[in-house]
């Protein structure tokens, strides 16, 4: 996976694959909203692409993903008009669940796209790190923020973030050890991929503040 072709090739569809992810959480999120059509096609455009844009912004990249490859704005639109036509409220609860595992495949692969994409630049490892924390976590955030909801990364206590930022790492080890890029790509999408859905299935939560007063109190 040294090839510099096959490695674009496979980063492209890393993030092809992220953006459907993270557009249907969006998309979601918004119908719950009742949001009417410019509102569903703003968030979920937010979902899909506002990690990678605030990504690129911080790394300096032109185009952006979404630019350069425009293609993926008209499937948006097409995927939030086909929603707002065959689904319905009954739909929504099932359909939330389901969306928790694409919803941690996308997770993955951004993070691992972002911080591919700034070790490339030869940036610090802990810099490269946070990129990929920054494109998987903020579409969320802004999808939440514009909803009127507490970003769902900062609140529910499953690791999120925390997932991303250890995938992160892996990428990073595997290009301190002279490996192909390609593999650290799929070593860091696995490795955050599956912390979250380890999280999911078992149930695990992170520390929670404690609602205890204390003796002083």
């Amino acid at each position: 996976m040294s090839n510099p072709a096959l490695l674009a090739l496979l980063h492209t569809l890393v993030e092809a694959g992220a953006t459907i992810a993270f557009a249907l959480s969006g998309l979601l999120a918004a119908a719950r909203k009742r949001l009417d059509a410019v509102g569903v096609c703003v968030v979920a455009g937010l979902a899909a692409f506002g990690g990678g844009t605030l990504r690129d912004v911080l790394l300096d990249r032109r185009p952006f993903f979404w630019v350069e490859h425009a293609g993926w704005l008209w499937g948006l639109l097409a995927l939030c008009i086909a929603a707002m036509a065959f689904l319905r409220a009954r739909h929504f609860a099932p359909t939330e669940r389901a969306m928790q595992w694409p919803d941690a495949l996308g997770l993955g692969l951004f993070g691992a796209s972002g911080t591919q994409l700034a070790v490339a630049q030869d940036l610090p490892g802990i810099v490269a790190v946070l990129m990929g924390v920054v494109t998987a976590t903020f579409g969320g955030v802004l999808r939440d923020i514009v909803c009127n909801e507490i970003p769902t990364a900062l609140h529910d206590h499953r690791p999120y973030a925390v997932c991303a930022f250890a995938g992160g790492w892996v990428l990073v080890a595997v290009h301190h050890a002279g490996l192909p890029p390609g593999w650290g790509l799929l070593a860091g999408a696995t490795t955050a991929t599956g912390l979250r859905v380890l999280a999911l299935a078992t149930g695990f939560t992170l520390p929670r503040w404690s609602s205890a007063h204390s003796p002083r109190e």
